[in-house]
């Protein structure tokens, strides 16, 4: 009995002794967080009004998750699906006895066609129905379908792609379509939000959000003497994308789709887009001069690592060192010299080659640029006027005819709606038959060069190497009629 009453109370005492300690460890944290709602009160007061303590978001603070939903019903109807038919002649069978066969059996040969479907997205950028896309996604198509946010479907013409930049314009006819404005892509920044629109397999409209990760990336997925100056995201991009939109929580346009780094095919965590102030560019120069204007300083540098800055005796760890200048060019003109450091353009700053050419790919041979450089500790503003890649200013179009005096014809460039009927991303179309080797062969105008000596040919610059490539003088001439219905070769022998 007394023991059952010894545990009793004792079952009492702790009772009460855990009853007071709670009692005190509310009362201590009630104290603390009123110390703290105190201290953070005091730490924001402006002219003794006291500020309003609010959680911490990691949403944007221009209307949170609004945003998101404003900015993506801005931009769901301006995004395009777009489905290509690649038509291609031939395969290894004609390809490597169709010569023979032609020789053997005599006449031109009826080529097989080969046709594959590609998918990708572009963005509306005027009522009256202007879609830029990649280059890749409209590269060698036959035909382009666009279907809308609200399934109806319009055929759409090439009007220019560029590969150096990835950059394609097609047209549909139509009016009064919703559209998307251009922003300025210099005015990004890492960490800022960004939500990636387009039409991943085939599911449309998909609309994914992420941040600005990096700026200027160079991926080497153009290949050389490209601009690449991408900007990196972690929005979710997967094949399909390409082409779609890239905007900002406001629904501007800041970036085209282009991308994605991954060793699987699909998203892995890092996706890459054209700069809007890239694009819009290269889009103005389709519009006004049919292909692109693209400029050049003059220039050959080096990123300033502490290696470069150590071996060349820099005193800074910033911009690009200039390690070469193209004779003649803009730079060599304007005063840089070898062993500047160029710091800026036009007040942006350049770290890399990624960003120099980035900032460059934003205008034309003639604009005016402001170069800011490090010379020997000074900093000095030089303003260097742009040239294209022949050292002047003067405007370059694809579809300019040429004559080839060896040949006796009048040429000029495959046209984008051409290529597209074709098949191919080349070629030289004959406009006018002359006295020459063509006319002795039976050519007409109807007749486009593909390759001279195994070469594909797309100038006057590739014809003439081509030409020359031949052993002994020999020249092998390859080329299609316009509707592509048959492939042809044949040779002669330069005098």
């Amino acid at each position: 009995m007394k023991r059952t009453n010894f545990l009793i109370g004792a079952l009492s005492v702790a009772l009460i002794g855990m009853v007071v300690v709670t009692s005190i460890l509310f009362k201590n944290q009630k104290d603390l967080e009123r110390s703290i709602m105190t201290q953070v009160s005091d730490n924001n007061s402006v002219n003794g009004n006291v500020a309003v303590c609010r959680p911490v978001a990691y949403l944007p603070e221009t209307g949170g998750e609004n945003s998101f939903v404003s900015a993506a019903e801005k931009t769901v109807n301006a995004v395009v699906h777009i489905h290509t038919k690649i038509v291609t002649k031939g395969n290894s069978y004609y390809d490597f006895f169709g010569p023979l066969l032609e020789r053997i059996y005599g006449g031109s040969m009826q080529i097989p066609e080969n046709v594959a479907d590609g998918y990708g997205s572009g963005v509306v950028v005027s009522p009256d129905g202007y879609i830029v896309t990649n280059n890749h996604v409209v590269d060698g198509a036959s035909t382009i379908e666009v279907t809308f946010n609200d399934k109806h479907k319009r055929q759409a013409t090439l009007i220019g792609k560029d590969p150096n930049t990835d950059i394609a314009l097609i047209k549909v006819d139509a009016k009064d379509l919703e559209y998307l404005t251009f922003g300025d892509s210099d005015q990004v920044h890492v960490g800022e939000w960004v939500l990636a629109v387009g039409n991943p397999f085939n599911l449309n409209s998909t609309v994914t959000a992420g941040i600005v990760s990096a700026k200027a990336r160079n991926i080497n997925i153009l290949g050389d003497g490209t601009i690449e100056s991408f900007i990196q995201t972690d929005a979710a991009v997967n094949p399909g994308n390409s082409g779609g939109a890239l905007v900002n929580v406001n629904g501007d346009l800041v970036g085209i789709n282009a991308a994605i780094a991954s060793r699987t095919g699909g998203y892995e965590g890092y996706s890459f887009a054209i700069p809007s102030n890239i694009a819009k560019k290269v889009v103005g120069d389709f519009l006004q001069f049919g292909s692109l204007q693209r400029a050049y300083l003059g220039v050959s540098v080096r990123e300033v690592t502490e290696e470069v800055a150590e071996r060349e005796g820099l005193d800074i760890l910033s911009g690009v060192y200039v390690a070469a200048l193209e004779p003649g060019g803009g730079a060599e003109k304007a005063g840089i010299k070898v062993g500047d450091v160029i710091l800026s353009v036009n007040d942006l700053p350049v770290d890399t080659y990624s960003q120099l050419i980035g900032v460059i790919g934003q205008y034309r041979p003639g604009d005016v640029v402001n170069v800011k450089v490090s010379r020997g500790g000074d900093k000095i503003d030089l303003k260097v006027t742009l040239v294209n890649m022949h050292g002047n200013v003067e405007v370059l179009k694809d579809g300019d005819s040429f004559f080839n005096e060896t040949l006796g014809i009048v040429l000029q460039p495959v046209s984008p709606a051409l290529q597209s009927k074709l098949g191919i991303n080349y070629g030289l179309k004959i406009v006018e038959v002359k006295d020459g080797i063509m006319k002795k062969k039976g050519v007409n105008e109807d007749f486009v060069i593909l390759s001279v000596n195994n070469v594909k040919v797309s100038n006057e610059k590739d014809l003439d190497k081509a030409m020359n490539s031949g052993r002994n003088g020999k020249v092998r001439i390859e080329g299609t009629d316009t509707e592509g219905n048959w492939l042809t070769t044949f040779e002669f022998y330069r005098n």
